[in-house]
């Protein structure tokens, strides 16, 4: 699972036939604290986030079949809103 910010959305003139009816956002990907993590990147939208909100989000295939028709070109897919995080590291210490 990898999160990101939803900063903004993405328009298309012309979509791919598989990508009809779903938005394309913006994303800023997060740490596990929430901090900034790399530039940002476009993803399609599966769970009606909206800017601002703190989502979690997979790549490659994965991506692709998060939707109906999973042969469409997808990179990225936003599967749920985050309500909240609560992260403890591991430590690498045994059972």
């Amino acid at each position: 699972m990898r999160l990101a910010r939803v900063t903004g959305t993405c328009v298309a003139t012309v979509k791919a036939p598989g990508l009809s009816g779903h938005r394309l956002l913006v994303l800023e990907p997060l740490t596990f604290e929430l901090q900034p993590d790399g530039a940002p990147f476009v993803a399609v939208d599966t769970v009606r986030a909206g800017p601002g909100d703190v989502v979690f989000w997979v790549a490659a295939r994965e991506a692709a079949k998060a939707l109906p028709d999973p042969f469409n070109p997808v990179d990225a897919a936003v599967l749920g809103i985050v309500d909240e995080v609560r992260y403890a590291p591991w430590t690498g210490g045994g059972a």
